[in-house]
């Protein structure tokens, strides 16, 4: 009986072990997770549920369901996209009654990029140079912004394929379609994409834009602002009900500067801090030692295009302030 005991327990210890490094296996896909979920829904809150919801369903599993799983990533990446194609429906239902406009939330254009990367993903999949996606803009309010006018289907469909790499017939399991039709939807999708879609202008470019942006309307100088907007500008701005905001899109050069004056008027001690985002050189909006708000932007042609402005503080959690 003594002799047995050392053996007895070295087995449940290396029994532990093979759990403990199965469990710990499955947790580090978190990142990876919240990366596809993020893309998928667009808000960190949105992406939260559904990898808390895909971790539910895997340890629902017994102990034989999971062992018979090869790829535990795998099966927790598809299992992740189905749940997102379903909320994506509820969503976009909640959404009509949210006060104010809608907007993705801006999170710093490296938060997720190196979680996309893997040997079964891809920085560009399309053939067509047009339509080439990378890894950071995938998380701008550009191509957010845009995944929001797409169906469920199309943009669980984008971004497993063009952004994650995964065979068109792996998506079909997904979104319950065959091949064929899965390539169908990918094609729509990249059209949304071509269409939300501007004559790009480079890093340097965009910044100096910006800047210019920035000091047009610290400085009070609605005229400068006027020469930085495009014609056709238009700004969107998210409270979330918790913060007065424009209930509707702003469109128009001299409507934008003329509301964004109205604003630096009535809050003085706002403070512009530089942010690196997806979309380039962004700016916290500060209120002494509070954060007002995130603005984003979007730049053609030399001029500021779009306006992203987000008051929501529930969608300002991944900028700390300085």
């Amino acid at each position: 009986m003594s002799e047995d005991l050392p053996v007895e327990s070295a087995g449940s210890g290396g029994a532990e072990r093979d759990e403990s490094r199965a469990f710990d296996s499955v947790a580090a896909e978190r990142r990876h997770l919240m990366s596809l979920a993020f893309r998928m829904m667009g808000t960190l809150a949105d992406a939260e549920d559904v990898v808390q919801e895909t971790y539910v369903r895997w340890y629902r599993l017994d102990a034989e369901e999971r062992e018979a799983i090869a790829t535990p990533g795998a099966w927790l990446m598809r299992v992740a996209s189905r749940i997102s194609l379903d909320m994506l429906g509820s969503a976009r239902a909640r959404r009509e009654t949210y006060v104010g406009q809608w907007l993705p939330e801006p999170v710093p254009s490296d938060l997720f990029a190196d979680a996309a990367k893997g040997p079964t993903s891809s920085r560009h999949i399309a053939a067509d140079p047009l339509d080439h996606v990378s890894l950071d803009e995938t998380v701008s309010m550009a191509l957010l912004t845009v995944l929001e006018s797409m169906t469920p289907a199309e943009r669980v469909t984008f971004v497993l394929h063009d952004v994650f790499g995964v065979p068109f017939g792996e998506i079909a399991g997904v979104v319950g379609r065959s091949p064929g039709a899965v390539r169908q939807l990918a094609t729509s999708a990249r059209q949304h994409v071509r269409g939300g879609r501007r004559a790009r202008v480079s890093p340097r470019q965009h910044d100096e834009v910006v800047r210019a942006f920035r000091d047009a309307t610290v400085g009070g100088k609605i005229e400068e602002l006027l020469r930085v907007l495009a014609p056709d500008v238009e700004l969107r701005v998210d409270g979330g009900g918790f913060v007065n905001a424009a209930p509707r899109v702003i469109r128009g050069g001299d409507h934008v500067a003329r509301w964004l004056m109205g604003v630096m008027r009535k809050q003085p001690a706002l403070r512009f801090e530089r942010r690196d985002t997806a979309d380039g050189l962004g700016y916290m909006l500060t209120d002494g030692e509070r954060r007002y708000g995130m603005a984003t932007f979007d730049v053609s042609a030399g001029r500021v295009t779009n306006v992203w402005l987000m008051l929501n503080p529930l969608k300002l959690t991944s900028w700390p302030l300085d």
